[in-house]
């Protein structure tokens, strides 16, 4: 299932706080590199259930990591937890 010919490149903006947050995530789970960090919690979040969908009108930067944007705009209803209360 490894695609070691993958051709298309995916560029996005981090935060320094995104960016810690996805390295020590990285080391904690002993990811061999960033690329490989990412695309594993791309794969667990597509998997994931139980959020809904972003409002029409959403912006980039309504979808942080750390929670140092702005409240996203998608809740998780599995814990009731709302970001933006």
């Amino acid at each position: 299932m490894n695609d070691l010919t993958r051709g298309e490149r995916l560029q996005i903006m981090l935060t320094k706080e995104e960016l810690e947050a996805l390295d020590g995530w990285r080391f904690t789970k002993r990811m061999p590199s960033r690329a490989a960090a990412i695309r594993e919690l791309l794969k667990r979040g597509l998997a994931a259930e139980g959020f809904d969908q972003a409002s029409g009108g959403s912006k980039s930067e309504d979808f942080g990591v750390t929670g140092s944007s702005s409240a996203s705009p998608t809740r998780d209803r599995r814990d009731g937890k709302n970001p933006s209360e």
